[in-house]
């Protein structure tokens, strides 16, 4: 059995934040210039230049790639045979995202009361989704989240029989609603199958996979290639401003569900998709 102490959660944590909120990764960044070269639309070329330009300043200076620093959504796999000493590990977590929104004077945006709404101070609580695992490690994987885009989630139960195309017109009929709003170009992440809330979260784990990287069941591979196709034609283009390229990536998340339902959720990650992880 693994002992480790929750100070080296907390350091992590604060380590990824900062990170996460003043570079992109490797592959978004990669599929922003590539973009930028393909782009065939005049304002969309044009609207694509001006952020790679905010995205090199901002990997320069170490300052934040958008004002909106976000909601910090945070995945934590803990492997069964790891324990954990000192403070609750979701207090480790927080404290972590409190003192890197901190030193890196990023915007806090989290309220404390969705009625009240009264500002935390310190950008937490986060939002914290744990699975247990095999083995003595912890992947901690951190998603700063801009509202811009989190607003035009959606969350559609479909029946049985709606199918595949079902699925397809939900995608499609939400990229082309949202329009400008989660600033294109985009990462979807889909999440079909299980409950309502289950479908959501796995919209939003979808989001941290690699451009590229492709879901291993053949069929819905086939599936993202779709809608990815459908997306971009779409002309919502970068910025919303018409073209070529509305989105990156389409990853899709499959669970099994219930004989009557086919519930299907979608999460928008805008241009600015910043996720990081580490494993201890």
């Amino acid at each position: 059995m693994r002992k480790i102490n929750s100070d080296i959660i907390k350091e992590k944590v604060k380590e990824l934040c900062l990170k996460a909120n003043v570079s992109l990764p490797e592959d978004v960044e990669k599929s922003l210039r590539d973009a930028c070269d393909n782009e065939t639309s005049c304002l969309g070329k044009y609207a694509l230049d001006v952020l790679k330009e905010n995205m090199d300043i901002a990997k320069e200076k170490q300052i934040p790639l958008c004002q909106d620093t976000g909601m910090v959504i945070v995945f934590l796999e803990i492997g069964q045979d790891i324990v954990v000493e000192g403070e609750l590990i979701n207090d480790a977590v927080n404290e972590g995202i409190r003192q890197s929104y901190d030193e890196g004077f990023f915007r806090k945006s989290v309220v404390d009361d969705p009625i009240l709404r009264q500002n935390t101070k310190d950008n937490t609580p986060a939002v914290i989704y744990t699975d247990i695992i095999a083995g003595d490690k912890i992947k901690i994987s951190i998603m700063p989240k801009g509202f811009g885009s989190e607003n035009m989630g959606r969350i559609f139960m479909l029946k049985p029989s709606d199918g595949v195309e079902g699925i397809k017109d939900c995608v499609v009929k939400a990229v082309i609603e949202a329009g400008p709003n989660p600033c294109p170009p985009l990462i979807l992440g889909v999440g079909i199958g299980g409950t309502m809330e289950k479908a959501g979260m796995l919209s939003k784990k979808a989001l941290l996979r690699k451009i590229g990287d492709y879901n291993s069941f053949s069929h819905i591979k086939d599936l993202e290639q779709e809608l990815l196709e459908l997306v971009n034609k779409t002309n919502v283009g970068p910025e919303g401003l018409g073209g070529d390229t509305t989105a990156f990536a389409v990853n899709v998340e499959v669970y099994p569900t219930h004989i009557a339902g086919l519930p299907v959720a979608i999460s928008f990650a805008c241009n600015c998709a910043r996720h990081v992880e580490v494993i201890i």
